[in-house]
């Protein structure tokens, strides 16, 4: 099985163009939904453990938890050794689903995919992205977002340039989703003949 990892920074599209791989009829892992799931479930008392009073009635609030954790290199290491572990299970628990359902790719839709190192699980990686101006502005059509918090989102992932410079493939959403989608079957098509280079 050919292992994909997607990434791509905020307000770029990711999680649209991974839509498009599973319509694709490609398994998709979404890292995200799985730490939703978690900070309803299995995380919520190590978290509280850690950091009194970011839960309440039975999960994790993640405003309250962002701001004691955003700018704080300490408190955010401290968390991500909480929760990397558990999101590390439920990905190893993917990936051995569908390669027993006989899936010849599966996707790991993974947003700090660079930043963790993640990239060394997959046999190739795709990068989504857009034009600055094209980013921002979607950005701040989330109904909570604002300047500081849009700087401390980027701060914290590697520059889109450097991600695309790094990615096998580049998916580019800024021409619409028939283009996105075209430029996913593509990657598709190669990866039917590339090797796998997992370590």
């Amino acid at each position: 099985m050919f292992v994909l990892g997607l990434t791509g920074s905020l307000g770029m599209g990711k999680s649209a163009t991974a839509k498009m791989f599973a319509e694709e009829g490609v398994p998709v892992h979404d890292a995200d939904a799985v730490v939703h799931r978690l900070y309803e479930g299995e995380a919520v008392a190590p978290i509280e453990a850690a950091f009194a009073g970011v839960t309440g009635e039975g999960k994790v609030d993640r405003d309250k938890l962002g701001r004691r954790v955003l700018g704080d290199p300490v408190a955010l290491r401290r968390l991500e050794s909480i929760v990397h572990p558990m999101v590390a299970e439920a990905r190893e628990h993917f990936l051995a689903e569908a390669e027993r359902g006989g899936a010849k790719v599966a996707l790991l839709d993974i947003p700090l995919l660079y930043e963790t190192g993640g990239e060394k699980r997959c046999d190739a990686v795709i990068v989504v992205s857009a034009p600055a101006e094209v980013q921002r502005q979607r950005a701040f059509e989330r109904p909570d977002m604002t300047e500081a918090k849009f700087q401390a989102i980027l701060a914290k992932q590697l520059p889109d340039a450097d991600k695309r410079a790094r990615a096998d493939f580049v998916v580019d959403t800024s021409r619409g989703f028939d283009a996105a989608r075209e430029q996913v079957r593509e990657i598709l098509g190669k990866v039917a003949n590339m090797e796998k280079r997992r370590r």
